[in-house]
């Protein structure tokens, strides 16, 4: 495990200074780290995918409690030194590790089993997108723990009806049952951001909703409603429509008042609406 004198040691030698472009803050607390894979139920017999693993600190935990880890790492210097730390501090289990060093929003497949579980200290700045992309991309991970910035755990696991409920909540809704699963303080990283973060769980529905539409469909009927989210359904999804005449009628077929706004809909019943898209 990687203890805060750890990390800063190893980022000198390798000349690292985390940068807020790329949003990297290094957890430095190994409690934490063991309290993230333990949230996440990790399994001995899982294979799991982890997304930004910087320095490697919880790469080493995942791997203690795993079958297998593979790491995804777009920076190139943590990527070049991920695998020889793995080797000097587990050298047991380095050949149940493999690095990608990629783009986490780029990558189609991976090395090693199918993974079925996801942990990740995801960058705050592309949170959601690489979430959601992993999800898509993966359907074999049953269980997504991440760490992203409070504000943000909030709005991906808010219900129908909640203020920061939006795109992001509906979307994962779509994929997952979601929910937040505890807080995290701003000390146990390196730098130390300023803002707070938090856990979110994700486990995989067994199936998407039940819909003749695509999830392309029904996306686009979610980003609409969300677009202008003051605005009443009739409104926010002319454009989507052709019409708010057109809006109108898809909404009454599907079920749903006109007056209605996004933020008081299901996933389910936004998979209604695009059933009854003009044209469909």
């Amino acid at each position: 495990m990687l203890g805060p004198a750890d990390v800063r040691e190893l980022a000198a030698a390798l000349g690292v200074r985390p940068t807020k472009q790329r949003g990297q803050n290094f957890v430095i607390d190994a409690n934490t780290v063991r309290r993230i894979v333990r949230t996440a139920g990790v399994r001995p017999d899982d294979t799991v995918v982890e997304v930004g693993p910087g320095l490697g600190s919880l790469t080493l935990a995942l791997l203690e409690a795993a079958a297998w880890v593979t790491a995804v790492e777009i920076d190139d210097v943590l990527a070049d030194a991920l695998p020889a730390t793995v080797a000097a501090r587990l050298p047991e289990r380095a050949g149940d590790f493999a690095l990608v060093h990629s783009d986490a929003m780029r990558i189609t497949e991976l090395p090693g089993p199918p993974p079925t579980a996801m942990v990740a200290n995801l960058p705050y700045n592309v949170a959601v997108p690489v979430l959601l992309h992993m999800l898509a991309t993966f359907p074999t991970v049953e269980r997504t723990l991440v760490m992203v910035q409070a504000e943000v755990a909030d709005r991906l696991a808010a219900p129908p009806g909640s203020k920061v409920y939006g795109v992001p909540s509906v979307k994962a809704a779509w994929y997952a049952e979601v929910k937040r699963a505890g807080a995290i303080g701003r000390n146990v990283f390196w730098p130390a951001p300023n803002v707070d973060s938090g856990l979110v769980s994700l486990v995989r529905r067994a199936a998407p909703p039940q819909t003749s539409a695509t999830k392309k469909e029904v996306f686009a009927v979610v980003d609409a409603a969300f677009a202008q989210r003051r605005k009443t359904l009739r409104a926010a999804l002319a454009g989507w429509a052709g019409s708010a005449a057109a809006a109108e009628t898809a909404l009454v077929a599907a079920g749903i008042s006109p007056q209605a706004r996004g933020e008081s809909l299901t996933v389910e019943e936004f998979a209604a609406i695009a059933e009854h898209a003009p044209g469909r």
